[in-house]
């Protein structure tokens, strides 16, 4: 079973100013990419699962607090499932991989974050939606 991780990235500056890349990460399975700006630093947007589909995340602009976890269940999930947290910021270019079979909550940390969201179908492509309410799984 894949498990999330971060797909390091990096920063190269000189006088012309800074290239932030991600020479590992693989884009070919992306379809679709948005961006997510929450309200403000108290909001968590969660939790929204996917029982097939895979997201990517990465912070354009400020930081994010992202929380997984795995799903055992898809209609009446554990409540006590193991929570994976991970920071993300956009000093560099790094990727937070959510596998197939997670839910996630999101969190800014900073005003005005912003937070890049890939995924690998078309929206409308499958019926892959899956909301639990936020208190639903610890925080």
């Amino acid at each position: 079973m894949e498990k999330p991780g971060i797909i390091t990235g990096g920063k190269y500056s000189d006088d012309r100013g800074n290239l932030f890349f991600n020479n590992d990460f693989n884009a070919s399975e992306v379809k679709r990419i948005y961006y997510i700006e929450n309200t403000d630093t108290e909001f968590v947007r969660g939790w929204t699962g996917h029982k097939i589909e895979q997201r990517w995340f990465s912070a354009l602009q400020g930081s994010f607090t992202i929380r997984f976890v795995k799903i055992d269940n898809w209609e009446t999930p554990s409540k006590d499932l193991e929570v994976l947290k991970f920071q993300l910021n956009s000093d560099n270019f790094n990727i937070l991989h959510m596998p197939s079979g997670y839910a996630s909550a999101i969190q800014a940390n900073e005003k005005n974050s912003r937070l890049l969201v890939m995924a690998d179908y078309f929206l409308g492509e499958i019926a892959d939606d899956y909301r639990f309410s936020i208190d639903y799984f610890k925080i």
